[in-house]
Order: structure tokens, then sequence, then C-alpha cells
């Protein structure tokens, strides 16, 4: 909403200015608790010399924190989510902050000041955003900066928009009361019908009108616009055909006529595609590398499990709809179902190493070549069996746009717990908004948060 934005900028100083203090204050205090708390502790640089440091590292920190979307409205997001978030941010400073130090042979830093440094950080910018929130919160429940606001309409989305509205008391919103053509909501007064929505606008002064017009009463939305302009009186619209909007619409323009984009996707940037191509192919090969030995383990375990190969190949849809060959460690025995059937946590066709495989995802490594070749991604929905695909795109609404974009590996719906047997409904709406919302920042979390959360998904096999 308007007044949110507004009231938003402010915020976002008041969380700038404070954030640098944090991380001068977290510096300072790592320094001493380690030169003057523990003992046998001899600082070999001055703490001016820390104090430059900490005013170096201020202005990239703030950086970090933007990227992470830490500067963003944290009305829709709870502080379990923000503290992830800052703990990633932070995470990601004090490991360049190590590689710069060890670059620096020459400079006796103490690695320990900046692992302090790194508590000290999460600690003080999580407490300070909690205390902000408290603070916030009883103002509103009290009364104090609450915004005064007329409810136009009284269909299904009036009383969607007074649900969110009842569960979430603390955003400041206070419905004065209700303007409609026929029907009342229920605990909200109605003043009255729109041939008196001038006279209410000027007697009431409502910090801001919501107009959630029906269908059958769009014909009235001009003359609420325009009275709301003659008044001078911030408006906002919840259009009728709102669940087909997406949480950040594209307008586009042609000769003047704007165009509504239903469906938004960042990664059509060419720019935004190379980037996470790129990031894909680096990750990849270094991934590969990595866990190496860990693969050569695996397939001597799955080939002396049972008779069968070692790699498990099924056809999956990718991009496009267009069917592609997805890489697993086999962890059942062969059988006629394993390219038509879900495996489930009893499933009787599991191997013990498969069991064991499936526990850590470890049978999930060699998706790194799909990765490498381009026909899934470290990040994105994951790809589905064509079989299921066909049924789930007639049974389920917006099924088939996650083929906009490449599947990955783990994705945003993996990380908030929508593995295997879960709701498909709720799984689509993960995989479109992380589609819409797709950043290069927002991909780092997502793979902080497979490793930190474990990657042990109940994958399809």
């Amino acid at each position: 909403m308007a007044m949110i934005k507004e009231n938003q900028r402010a915020l976002n100083y008041l969380h700038i200015l404070t954030d640098g203090l944090c991380v001068m204050l977290a510096l300072t205090a790592a320094y001493g608790l380690r030169f003057f708390a523990l003992p046998s502790a001899e600082a070999h640089l001055p703490f001016g010399f820390y104090l430059r440091v900490g005013l170096a590292l201020t202005p990239f920190y703030l950086i970090l924190y933007s990227v992470w979307g830490l500067y963003e409205s944290f009305r829709s997001r709870s502080i379990g989510e923000e503290v992830i978030m800052l703990t990633q941010a932070n995470l990601a400073g004090f490991a360049a902050a190590l590689a710069v130090s060890a670059l620096l042979k020459t400079v006796n830093f103490s690695r320990l000041v900046l692992l302090f440094f790194f508590i000290f950080c999460v600690l003080l910018t999580a407490g300070k955003r909690l205390l902000l929130r408290l603070i916030l919160r009883q103002a509103r429940l009290k009364g104090y900066n609450v915004k005064n606001v007329l409810l136009i309409g009284a269909g299904p989305l009036a009383r969607d928009y007074l649900a969110v509205l009842t569960q979430n008391q603390a955003l400041g919103y206070q419905i004065i009361g209700c303007v409609s053509g026929g029907a009342d909501l229920p605990d909200v007064k109605k003043l009255g019908g729109f041939a008196d929505l001038e006279s209410l606008l000027e007697r009431l002064v409502p910090d801001e009108v919501v107009a959630a017009l029906e269908m059958e009463d769009f014909p009235y939305l001009r003359d609420v616009i325009r009275l709301c302009e003659k008044t001078g009186t911030k408006v906002s619209l919840i259009p009728f055909y709102a669940e087909y909007i997406p949480t950040r619409p594209a307008v586009d323009e042609i000769d003047g006529l704007p165009l509504i984009n239903i469906r938004r996707i960042p990664l059509d940037n060419t720019g935004n595609a190379l980037l996470k191509r790129t990031v894909d192919i680096c990750g990849s090969l270094f991934l590969i590398v990595l866990t190496s030995p860990v693969m050569l383990a695996v397939a001597l375990l799955v080939r002396l499990s049972s008779p069968g190969p070692v790699i498990f190949r099924q056809e999956r849809l990718g991009r496009g709809k267009k069917p592609f060959t997805m890489y697993k460690f086999r962890t059942m025995v062969v059988n006629d179902a394993e390219q038509t059937a879900w495996s489930t946590n009893s499933d009787t066709r599991r191997t013990p190493v498969g069991t064991f495989l499936r526990k850590f995802s470890l049978d999930e490594l060699p998706q790194f070549f799909n990765v490498l070749t381009g026909s899934m991604s470290l990040v994105g929905p994951r790809p589905e069996l064509p079989h299921f695909a066909l049924e789930f795109k007639e049974s389920v609404p917006r099924y088939m746009v996650k083929h906009q974009v490449r599947p990955g590996i783990t994705g945003w719906a993996q990380i908030n717990g929508l593995r295997g047997n879960t709701s498909i409904p709720r799984r689509i709406d993960h995989d479109l908004y992380y589609i819409e919302n797709w950043s290069l920042s927002l991909d780092i979390r997502i793979l902080f948060l497979t490793v930190a959360r474990g990657m042990n998904e109940e994958t399809l096999t």
C-alpha cells in the first residue's frame, strides 16, 4: 500500500544507520572479548587498526544486508526468517573477511576477533530488529500510527482483505466503515452507497481508500478513482482478477497503452539468465570436484548392494516442457514401475544402501552433471515425471508455468518443507514465487538454507 511504502523509506534510513552502529559495536565488543576478557591474549595490533577495519567493513556489510533484502518491508516476513537472512549475510561477510585476512599474511590480524565479530553482528542486528518490531507492534495495538481506511465493496475480495487485517492487527490499519451497492460486511459499519462516497470522503478524511470491487461493480471504479483524486485521498485497488496477478507485476507499454504482464519472469532477461547459467557452470564444476571422492565411494556401494546399473536414468520434464534424462544413484532394486511410480519412505523396493543415500540425499549428487550440461540448475522447481505432469496439468492451476525455467536440484518449495508427499498446489505456489521473484541473492539464500537444513528430501523416483 502507498502508506506502507512511504513509511518504509524512513524506516530503511533508520535500519541502515543503526545497522552501521551495530557493526562498529560488534567489532569493538569482539576486540574487548578477545584481548581483555580472555586469558593469555595479547593484541599484536592496536585498537585503532581494528577500528579502521570496522570503518571499512561497515559499508560492505550494509551492501550485503541490502543484497539479502533486509531493507525491504518486513510486514510479511517473520522475525525467524529475518534472523536466518541476517545470519546468511553475516556469514558471507565473515567468509569474505577471512579470505582477505588470509591474503594479507603480513598483517597479524586475530582470526578469533573475526569469529566473535560474526557472532556479535548477528546478535546485535537481530536484537535491534526484534526490538523495533516489538515497539511498532505495541504502538499500533494501542492506536498509535494507525491508518484509517475506508473500504469500498462488500464482496469476497473485501472479506478477504478484512481477514488479512484481522489476522495481522499489528500492521496498524483500522477500517472506519465500508461503502457498497448492497451487501453488508460483518463487524464493519456500512456508511452508505456509491452515491454517498464524495460526501463521506469530505467528512471522514480517511488516510486511504481501498477499493475491493467485484466484477459486477466494476462500472463504479472510474467514479471511485475520480472522487478520491478530487478530494486528494490516496486510493489502492484490489482488482477482481487479483488471483491472476503476480506479487510483482510488470507493466509494459505499447504507444502509451499499459499492458500488465501476468507472469513476470526475471530470468527472461538475457543478463539475468547469463548470470544464473554462469553460477550453475562454475558451481557444478566446483561441486563435482569437491564431491568426486564421495561419488566414487557411493558408486562402489551401489554396485555391491544389488544387481543393476550404478546410475539410475529417468525422464523428467524440463524447461519449455522438453523431456530430459535426470541422473541419480540407484537406490532401489531394478523393477518395472521405476519409471512411473513415486517412492515412499516405506518403499520395499529400496535397498539398505539406497535408504541411507536417500536419507542424506547422496543419490542426488549425479545431478551436478545435469546442471553442467544445462538440463538443470542448482536452484529451481523440482522436475516431474511426464506422466504426473500431465495429470497435475489438469488438476492443479498454473502447474505448467514452472516449466518456463530450468528445474533445480533444490528450490524454494523444498527448503520450506514441501518435499515428497506434500501439497502439490502449495508447492506450485512456492515455485511461482521463486520464478517471479528470482534474484541471485535468492538463489544464494536457498543454497545456504539447503546446506543448513540438510538435503533430506524425499524426492521422486
